[in-house]
């Protein structure tokens, strides 16, 4: 596999590889990492710098209106995917695995990370687990798929962790995610996430690992910062983590430019004639 620097060539971005996330670290190289759950959003990502894109499960809660993660099953994770990877071929694309679809079995791990990755055409697969994964991550690595880690908050199994809280807030959780961050990396993942985590936790973790540590919520310390774009653009109004900026204010100029068609619409300002077809047509009066 070639190494292809994600740098801008002219208007047109060089997609990552995988082997590209252990030359950004080793060179001190950040880089950024947005979600994507349809081909009109991936194709907005994909003309800008951003070099990584995740197809959460989040979409559960995003586009489907679920309370959590965990109803959404691998018929929802590959019908989402197919479409962002058609309209990001310059971005990187990581599929999640969701819950319940590699907890059985190493077997059903391996078969559905196949699945994911054969049927979507991603770049890697993402799943959620500490030191109990590793037999499981080595297994997929091995079958030929690349796994990307993710560890600290795990959303799938956020309700054993207390909800959506901060971990490693404690020396022993701090140690425990060192541990988990080492053993994913000798079990053979290529990056991993670390979420909703103390910035101190997360700098001494990333330095404690050879790979990128792609952090969301995790301090400015980590290899690369992640976020929900539909957070980071304000499009999303049920809930917004301590750790999410908006860059944007999309959902505002969407709810103005519909109350501006509607307004437009009953005063009779749209469709003015610019908007309307005006071949003349015998017998029918056309207004000048």
């Amino acid at each position: 596999m070639s190494v292809h620097v994600a740098e801008q060539s002219g208007d047109k971005k060089q997609k990552m590889t995988v082997l590209d996330f252990k030359k950004f670290k080793e060179e001190g190289r950040k880089f950024t990492y947005v979600t994507a759950y349809d081909y009109t959003i991936a194709s907005i990502v994909n003309e800008s710098d951003t070099e990584v894109i995740l197809v959460g499960d989040s979409l559960g809660m995003i586009m489907l209106g679920y309370d959590g993660t965990t109803a959404v099953t691998m018929e929802d994770m590959i019908h989402h995917i197919k479409p962002v990877v058609k309209g990001a071929p310059d971005t990187f694309i990581v599929g999640d695995l969701p819950f319940g679809s590699y907890h059985e079995s190493i077997e059903q791990a391996i078969h559905n990370a196949v699945r994911l990755y054969k049927e979507t055409g991603c770049d890697c697969v993402k799943l959620e687990g500490g030191v109990e994964m590793a037999d499981t991550i080595r297994a997929i690595v091995k079958a030929g798929v690349p796994v990307m880690g993710h560890i600290g908050l795990t959303p799938q199994t956020a309700g054993s962790l207390g909800g959506f809280k901060v971990q490693g807030g404690t020396p022993e959780r701090a140690a425990q995610l060192i541990e988990d961050a080492k053993t994913l990396e000798e079990a053979g993942v290529f990056s991993m996430v670390l979420e909703c985590v103390p910035k101190g936790v997360a700098k001494a973790l990333t330095a404690e690992v050879n790979v990128p540590v792609l952090g969301i919520g995790a301090g400015p310390y980590v290899d690369c910062q992640v976020l929900v774009l539909q957070d980071m653009l304000d499009m999303y109004s049920d809930f917004k983590p301590k750790f999410v900026k908006h860059f944007a204010h999309i959902r505002g100029a969407m709810v103005d430019g519909l109350n501006q068609f509607h307004e437009e619409t009953l005063n009779g300002e749209f469709p003015s004639k610019e908007y309307c077809f005006n071949a003349t047509v015998e017998g029918y009066e056309i207004d000048k």
